[in-house]
């Protein structure tokens, strides 16, 4: 899917390139909060997306966790959904011909348990008609004691090198806001082949129910999201962004216009809007607007000027 000279109006140039993709605009829908974008079209018109990254793909069908798994938060919500979904192999049956009617990116967010998982559903989506493959490290590797693989510098480079062996397409590596440095994990993956980062995903969050002494999700613990995180997003995308040659996709809490720009600006080459479709269907081409006029208030001819121009006081 390449980004055409019809995409661009009034003379600005939307188009970004991540890697090997390309895209018309810097809007893509994240994973988990779009579904397979069937349950939006009804909405908003898909082909002025960017892109779209699906509901989070296992190897096979997973059932997810039981209810309750979703939680309010103030300015935002815990959900801990499980990745329920049907499996790599329905998707591509079932969903890719749907999406391919519409003149946007298809993003494939990938998540497994072991190493040997995703490498497989690299291989299997290698063959299949999308044009990037989204790597989910924050999953709990079963085999290390079931801690995420995102969670250390070698967990991600071991996983990340493995993969890109068998991923034929653009590979980007969605990074967990959960350690201690983002700028070494940012670097771990880079150096393992990553063509792009994105983050962040969620932070781990706690709601108890005060009656009942008891956490609110049947999970116990969940991943928080919406306007709330958005600060620690920044902060971790301007330091992500520092530490690597290769282009990042930012993300979390991200409501209108001016939050993306702020993205775009502590170094984000597009973003992805997530929380935000939960509550208004149109968010993401409210988003696309917003930097829109953002441009053409400021004169702004190409988006990517907009990249990394923080100006950091001191």
């Amino acid at each position: 899917m390449k980004a055409t000279a019809e995409d661009n109006e009034g003379g600005i140039d939307l188009a970004v390139r991540i890697g090997g993709l390309e895209l018309k605009n810097p809007v893509i829908a994240a994973s988990g909060t779009f579904g397979f974008g069937r349950e939006h079209a009804g909405y908003i018109d898909l082909n002025r997306l960017g892109g779209i990254s699906v509901k989070g793909l296992t190897l096979k069908p997973r059932a997810g966790n039981g209810p309750p798994r979703i939680a309010e938060t103030p300015a935002g919500m815990l959900n801990s959904v499980g990745l329920e979904n049907p499996g790599v192999e329905a998707f591509i049956e079932n969903e890719i011909k749907f999406l391919r009617r519409y003149h946007t990116a298809i993003i494939v967010n990938t998540a497994g348990s072991t190493v040997e998982e995703y490498c497989e559903m690299a291989r299997i989506l290698s063959g299949a008609d999308i044009d990037a493959i989204e790597l989910n490290v924050s999953c709990p590797n079963v085999k290390e004691g079931c801690a995420a693989f995102g969670s250390s510098a070698s967990g991600i480079y071991k996983v990340t090198s493995e993969v890109r062996k068998y991923c034929g397409k653009p590979l980007i590596v969605k990074l967990t806001p959960n350690v201690s440095s983002i700028a070494e994990i940012a670097a771990a993956a880079e150096e393992a082949g990553a063509d792009a980062l994105s983050l962040i995903n969620t932070l781990l969050g706690m709601v108890i129910d005060i009656e009942t002494r008891k956490p609110v999700l049947a999970n116990n613990t969940g991943g928080l999201s919406g306007p709330a995180v958005r600060p620690v997003a920044v902060r971790m995308v301007y330091e992500a962004a520092q530490a690597v040659n290769i282009p990042v996709i930012g993300m979390g809490g991200i409501s209108d216009g001016g939050d993306a720009v702020e993205f775009l600006l502590a170094g984000a080459a597009a973003v992805m809007v997530g929380t935000a479709n939960l509550i208004y269907p149109d968010a993401c081409i409210n988003v696309l607007e917003g930097i829109e006029k953002y441009m053409r208030t400021h004169n702004i001819k190409n988006v990517s000027e907009i990249t990394g121009k923080v100006e950091m006081n001191g």
